[in-house]
């Protein structure tokens, strides 16, 4: 999909629901002077399209007990494809890992982790980085201030 197949309405529909996914049609209409059905059919049509992949609840990690999070550059021994599959599945697949990302530099994957204390941390680093062969090293920052997380995106 091409960024032209948006229009301004659309644009101004992703960011009101971007900021509360649980506002009404009627409201979104109301807001950017289009009727609630032209505003349903421009959102399923952005579902379908892949624009909006999901709509979720932002749970506060403190509030269920994920009070410490982590931000973990790992570097790999080898930059083997497979290799390279065989990590990305397994840190996907964990339940402390909240985003995973390849990326070019010195590491190459940046983890985003939270855990409720530094016992679950190190946890979660011996079943993930300690126990796999491929890995060289990993380097750890721990998040002093959680300032600013959003899954916004410009538009």
């Amino acid at each position: 999909m091409t960024d032209d197949a948006l229009d301004a309405f659309d644009r101004e529909i992703l960011r009101h629901v971007q900021r509360d996914a649980r506002m009404t049609s009627e409201d979104i209409g109301a807001a950017i002077g289009l009727s609630a059905a032209a505003v349903q059919r421009r959102l399923k049509r952005m579902r379908q399209l892949g624009v909006i992949v999901a709509e979720v609840a932002i749970v506060d990690p403190q509030a269920v007990g994920q009070a410490m999070s982590f931000i973990i550059g790992v570097e790999m021994e080898r930059e083997r494809a497979d290799m390279l599959d065989t990590f990305r599945r397994a840190a996907c697949a964990d339940p402390n890992v909240q985003h995973c990302y390849y990326v070019t530099g010195v590491a190459d994957f940046i983890l985003i982790v939270t855990a409720r204390d530094m016992d679950d941390f190190e946890a979660f680093t011996r079943r993930l980085l300690f126990d796999n062969p491929n890995l060289r090293r990993f380097t750890t920052s721990v998040v002093m201030a959680r300032d600013k997380t959003s899954q916004a995106v410009p538009v």
